[in-house]
């Protein structure tokens, strides 16, 4: 135990909170607190006249996942609408590989289709997971529900890393793939519509949800004995231990991120389930420690359950309940669990609930800074609220949708919407808008900040945000 507290110490300071700093992983920490330490980021930003505009650079032509920065690589997933090999045609899932410096492309890793079409890879989505990356190996879930571990200079460095040694592409700009874990082949999982977790790397080991889902004509559950949350060596690529506790109960597909933490000198990793089930494991053995259910408070039967990755802030966990976006929004609730607690806590472990008359929907991972919470409603309402008693500070209109999370850095909250915006609003008590800039192809995701640079994935293009000299 004392190790596993050693390494996730170590895991927490490995993201500097200053210039310099990455961010390997979604969140950039395994707590996945949205908060960066960088300072002197831009609030305004013009594609059209270059104003803090440092690089563009091409994805494919949609893009899901968010980028990660480490090493002065740049990893992100999308797909293969602008082909980058012209001996790759067709719809795939690409992980893309760039330079930090200038943007230039480096390396890609290509997926085929699965063969069940819409059902469990959605026709032009790509590779929806967001990667981690932890030294000199990068972890993403493919289209394709694989677990991959990737070598992060790819073939530019001439070597084919193992134990995988199968690649059919070894030029310089292709992936050398490490290992695969076949999650719907090995372990029997069915996604449904995508497999879109982002692994979280801790010590020795990968956790990742395995995108377990219900089938899509019957909406039921095809082999609810297959494993929702699995921990994996992270040399090897084999299972270390893996759990099915949603069984049955899973209300459509799980595309949520575990999160981990220390909390009272023990380390947890907790898994977002689709049954709107908060479990908690002991990391090394999995144990379960805790489990609540996010949906206690509801009076009917909603298509809610936890798509936002869970947050650790001292000995609570954070997480907000919501649906499949694109079934609409509606009531919702946002949650500060007692991770202190043990069992099935849902009676005892709740510290206190916004919702549902004063919070709604929201698939969203929260910022928690300086005592303040700041989350976002799917319907496109920024709330803060104090961490310690739950009660709204206050609550701004986005004007549109809110599929991704808030970013809380350099004294500023940056938080996109649907119609394209990146607003930014000054960090604190009193509601300030500072600016609200658009760039051209933006839709839904997440602000990534890091060595001085912010990160915003459009659906075709990936801009590097940075004041200008």
């Amino acid at each position: 135990m004392k190790l596993w507290c050693l390494l996730l110490s170590l895991a927490f300071g490995s993201v500097s909170q200053g210039q310099g700093g990455e961010w390997p992983m979604l969140g950039g920490r395994p707590d996945r607190n949205m908060v960066s330490g960088e300072k002197g980021l831009p609030a305004t930003w013009d594609a059209n006249n270059k104003k803090n505009i440092k690089w563009i650079a091409n994805l494919g032509t949609q893009t899901f996942s968010n980028p990660v920065v480490s090493g002065g690589r740049i990893f992100i997933g999308t797909n293969n609408g602008q082909p980058r090999d012209p001996a790759v045609k067709g719809d795939r899932g690409a992980l893309m590989c760039f330079s930090e410096a200038d943007g230039k492309f480096l390396w890609q890793a290509v997926h085929e289709k699965l063969a069940s079409g819409n059902d469990e890879d959605w026709v032009e989505i790509g590779i929806c997971s967001t990667p981690c990356v932890a030294g000199d190996r990068v972890y993403y879930v493919s289209n394709r529900g694989e677990l991959v571990c990737c070598d992060a200079e790819g073939f530019a460095d001439k070597e084919n890393d193992g134990p995988f040694k199968d690649e059919k592409r070894t030029g310089a700009h292709d992936a050398d793939v490490v290992w695969r874990l076949d999650m719907l082949g090995d372990l029997g999982v069915s996604p449904y519509q995508a497999s879109a977790s982002s692994p979280l790397v801790v010590g020795e080991l990968v956790f990742v949800l395995t995108g377990q889902g219900v089938d899509n004509n019957t909406h039921k559950v095809k082999k609810p004995g297959a494993p929702s949350f699995i921990a994996v060596n992270r040399r090897t690529g084999k299972v270390v231990w893996k759990d099915s506790s949603p069984g049955d109960r899973i209300v459509d597909g799980q595309w949520g991120s575990p999160a981990c933490g220390v909390v009272e000198g023990r380390p947890q990793v907790a898994f977002p389930g689709g049954d709107g089930w908060l479990y908690a494991f002991e990391p090394e053995t999995g144990k379960l420690l805790w489990k609540f259910n996010c949906k206690a408070h509801e009076k009917a039967k909603t298509q809610n359950h936890l798509l936002a990755t869970p947050v650790y802030a001292g000995t609570w966990v954070l997480v907000a309940v919501g649906p499949n976006p694109e079934l609409g929004s509606g009531p919702g609730c946002l949650r500060a669990i007692d991770a202190r607690k043990r069992g099935d806590v849902t009676g005892s472990g709740e510290a206190w609930r916004t919702g549902p008359t004063d919070f709604g929907c929201s698939i969203s991972t929260v910022a928690v800074h300086e005592g303040l919470v700041y989350a976002a409603e799917l319907d496109g309402f920024l709330q803060c609220i104090d961490l310690a008693t739950g009660k709204r500070i206050w609550r701004h209109d986005l004007l549109s949708t809110v599929w991704g999370s808030p970013l809380v850095a350099d004294g500023k909250v940056y938080i996109r919407n649907g119609d394209g915006d990146v607003v930014v609003l000054q960090a604190g008590r009193k509601i300030k808008v500072l600016a609200t800039n658009t760039l051209p192809g933006l839709q839904q995701g997440t602000v990534v900040a890091a060595a001085g640079v912010l990160y915003i994935a459009g659906t075709h293009q990936l801009y590097a945000v940075a004041p200008g000299d």
